[in-house]
């Protein structure tokens, strides 16, 4: 799997995706994002020093999802996983629980717990968190659910000096 930092020039490729997973939108009671709203989406989200948007690639290089995550939000320490979206016809291929694990290997340092915000009525969302081990933590219904898992031992930074080489 390959992850890629999304870009405002790749706008159009998450707006692909979103047609591609038109379920999701239908479970929020809207359609599918305009390309000129998913452009100043993006455009929005790039601001936000501690956002992460990210395009996922499987071993083929083809386009099967995005990761947008919010760092230190809502408490320091947290990382919020805001949406992970998976084509509908790459669904139930374990796809999901890649993406998770890949990001649980290489949360930002200081990270003591993942969040993962199920929005709307979506029980399928919330079995798909329970599965991979995240814990109910939070009900803000109708809008929205919260599952947590803590870090166990938290994401340290390291040492002051010491190198670290990235993925």
């Amino acid at each position: 799997m390959n992850a890629t930092p999304l870009a405002l020039h790749h706008a159009p490729l998450l707006h692909q995706l979103y047609a591609a997973a038109p379920g999701y939108f239908a479970l929020l009671g809207t359609r599918v994002p305009h390309i000129k709203d998913v452009e100043r989406d993006v455009e929005i989200a790039l601001l936000d020093p501690r956002r992460s948007l990210e395009l996922l690639y499987d071993e083929r290089g083809e386009l099967f999802g995005s990761l947008d995550c919010k760092h230190d939000y809502p408490e320091p320490g947290d990382l919020t996983i805001n949406l992970l979206l998976i084509r509908e016809d790459r669904q139930s291929q374990g796809l999901g629980e890649q993406a998770v694990r890949h990001l649980e290997a290489r949360v930002p340092p200081g990270t003591t717990r993942i969040l993962a915000s199920v929005l709307g009525e979506n029980p399928r969302g919330a079995r798909f968190w329970e599965r991979l081990g995240y814990t109910f933590t939070m009900d803000a219904r109708p809008v929205m659910s919260w599952y947590a898992h803590p870090l166990t031992p938290p994401r340290t930074p390291p040492a002051p000096g010491v190198q670290v080489a990235s993925d």
